[in-house]
């Protein structure tokens, strides 16, 4: 299974405690899925429009030791949305980010990479309808379009709550950020940095202890 740093950041820093409906959009092979569940007690539906990737995902579910709490879901999020009757306790998406950008001539590259199947519109709007009134939603996104995203939700009303501002090295400025959202409005954001590597590319330390728990080698 390849996994990517986007990821394993998101799945180790995402708040699980207490919940016990949790979907994750754009699922891919599933990691983030797993993750969450090897954290979590909670019931997690990983959903994604790519046929070849939910069968991925449906199989490295069968073979992990949380089988039970993990399904896969083949479906366009606003299609899944519209008819949804489920509410989540926490809504997670590591979602397709290049806009109007080069496209790559291999079709699943691009829709892992391009949001044209996703607009970021859709898919907040999507996940203000399923929340749950207490529920979170997790994002990770490019830096340049974290305020997008920001304003977006604010306008479905839905707020920032919590925030990870990612450099890939100490020395290079932010290229991620994550943010938490919640339907109530805070007093104030909590915002946190990180640096995935030193300069000498090792990991840092704060990476180490972010995500100790998902490497054999750390």
């Amino acid at each position: 299974m390849k996994v990517g740093t986007d990821a394993v950041l998101l799945g180790a820093w995402v708040e699980v405690s207490g919940k016990k409906r949790i979907l994750d959009i754009g699922t891919g092979s599933g990691i983030i899925s797993l993750m969450l569940a090897q954290r979590s007690s909670a019931n997690i539906t990983g959903l994604d429009i790519h046929k070849d990737s939910v069968e991925d995902a449906i199989l490295n579910f069968k073979n992990s030791q949380w089988a039970t709490r993990l399904k896969a879901i083949q479906s366009s999020f606003q299609e899944y949305s519209a008819n949804c009757s489920e509410r989540y306790d926490l809504i997670v998406s590591n979602p397709p980010f290049f806009t109007n950008s080069l496209k790559s001539p291999k079709q699943l590259k691009n829709i892992s990479k391009h949001n044209d199947l996703l607009p970021y519109q859709d898919l907040i709007s999507g996940i203000r309808k399923i929340i749950a009134t207490s529920g979170k939603y997790c994002i990770i996104v490019p830096e340049n379009d974290a305020a997008f995203i920001n304003n977006l939700s604010t306008e479905n009303g839905l707020y920032c709550i919590r925030q990870l501002t990612i450099s890939p090295k100490k020395s290079k400025p932010p290229s991620r950020v994550i943010m938490e959202f919640s339907i109530s409005k805070p007093d104030a954001v909590n915002k946190e940095k990180i640096s995935v590597r030193n300069d000498d590319n090792s990991y840092t330390s704060e990476y180490k202890l972010l995500t100790k728990d998902f490497y054999l080698d750390f």
